[in-house]
């Protein structure tokens, strides 16, 4: 026996021949005695500090489901949170943000799962991860439980931003196995193809450090999406992507049954399209993206759809703009009930505030345009699945905002308009499974 275990029994001796042992074993026993008494009492005094229960979110037709009832979304982009959760100083805006937009009735926030190459990079090169980084994403997803929030997190950026698929091409050439130095060469080099998947898997099955569940058979992650606003513009035919979101969707659902999957799209219509007029402009029908055939494969579980009339048309009149909204939409959803037989969600959508005369109402506006609509097709059991506001921060982040972020409780007819879109559309199936703020929310609506 070592000296460590002699010290350890001679204290153990110690405590119970100076008279604690009994007493305490008495306490035990009488706290034991009142839990099997009053057990009924005692269970509902500490349901009120559980996490709330979750279910998977599934796709019947062209509604989402949970719990065996329609479940339609409210909810906003945060693209930063695993950034933030990086560091200690930045951390608390993350269970902030997740908490506030809770508050709101908020139920599924969309944020990045990647960032590739850069400042607080996830994936330091083609198959390298900072296991600090992602204890963050951990952090997220955690904190996104207990507040009663479902992710859609997105998997790789069409932009530059956050590394990208510009990043995936540098690490293939840097290697010298790139078959081309075109960005779009992220959809067709095997080599590069191979990174991505690898990326995917080490994702999918990532056991969380703080509650150890795989991010695969977690339901607070409400989707997979592939890439955000994807383009290839060296291949208007869009053959090129399409294939690419082929395998790549399949890709995931090998790895991954549960959960939903979408593409990422902006929307556009394809050359072929019967709606490419509906574009904003002639050349979005030539980037390489088609929204009916994009999302027309059974392994994307709905459409996404994104939104910005300030950056897309050449207007400055609002009357035009919501115009365009009205009919873009529409339109979409109409897709989404006619052809594609899938939920269709705006997951990203604002006004600038850079416009011409902008006025804080204009935004209202736009929102209560969309959230109505929204709520016309869950009225009859349509396609319009959710919109997710683009994009929401807390205090002390100006170096993040754009000119389409806000902070909602800074105006009270945003933040009554945005809470009272998620209580209309959660109580419009009478959902006896209300949890939460959501819960509390609607109660006083």
């Amino acid at each position: 026996m070592s000296s460590k275990s002699k010290s350890y029994c001679s204290t153990r001796t110690m405590f119970a021949t100076n008279g604690w042992f009994y007493p305490i074993v008495g306490i035990a026993t009488l706290v034991a005695f009142i839990y099997m008494s009053f057990g009924g009492e005692f269970n509902i005094r500490i349901s009120v500090i559980k996490e709330p229960n979750y279910s998977f979110v599934e796709r019947v037709g062209n509604q989402f489901m949970l719990d065996g009832k329609p479940f339609y979304v409210n909810g906003w982009n945060s693209y930063w949170l695993m950034d933030h959760a990086v560091d200690g100083f930045s951390r608390p805006r993350v269970k902030e943000m997740l908490q506030a937009g809770s508050k709101m009735g908020l139920t599924v926030c969309r944020t990045w799962a990647f960032n590739d190459g850069t400042y607080h990079a996830l994936q330091l090169s083609p198959g390298v991860f900072d296991e600090q980084v992602f204890q963050a994403l951990d952090y997220v997803i955690a904190e996104a439980r207990k507040s009663g929030v479902r992710l859609i997190l997105s998997l790789v950026n069409n932009l530059k931003a956050y590394g990208g698929k510009t990043q995936y091409v540098k690490w293939a050439w840097q290697e010298g196995i790139g078959i081309s130095s075109s960005n779009d060469s992220f959809f067709y080099d095997p080599s590069i193809q191979t990174y991505f998947k690898n990326y995917i898997k080490t994702v999918l099955t990532r056991k969380n450090t703080i509650n150890g569940i795989e991010y695969r058979d977690d339901p607070v992650i409400f989707a997979w999406e592939l890439i955000n606003e994807p383009r290839c513009m060296s291949d208007p035919t869009g053959d090129t992507l399409q294939d690419w979101i082929k395998e790549m969707s399949e890709f995931i659902k090998a790895i991954d049954e549960k959960h939903l999957v979408t593409v990422g799209l902006e929307g556009f219509y394809g050359p072929k399209s019967a709606k490419s007029s509906l574009n904003p402009s002639e050349w979005e029908a030539t980037i390489g993206t088609d929204f009916i055939r994009n999302n027309d494969l059974p392994t994307i579980d709905f459409a996404s759809v994104h939104m910005y009339p300030d950056q897309w048309l050449l207007v400055d009149n609002l009357e035009e703009k919501l115009e365009f909204v009205r009919k873009w939409v529409s339109s979409h959803i109409d897709d989404g009930d006619k052809q594609l037989k899938k939920p269709v969600m705006l997951t990203e959508f604002g006004l600038s505030s850079q416009n011409k005369d902008f006025d804080p109402s204009h935004r209202d506006r736009l929102f209560k345009l969309v959230f109505d609509i929204i709520y016309k097709s869950a009225k009859k059991n349509g396609s319009g699945a959710g919109s997710l506001i683009w994009q929401l921060f807390v205090d002390g982040m100006d170096d993040f905002h754009d000119d389409f972020g806000l902070i909602p409780w800074k105006k009270r007819s945003t933040y009554d308009l945005i809470a009272g879109q998620s209580c209309r559309l959660a109580l419009l199936h009478q959902r006896s499974n209300l949890q939460g703020s959501l819960r509390d929310l609607c109660r006083r609506s």
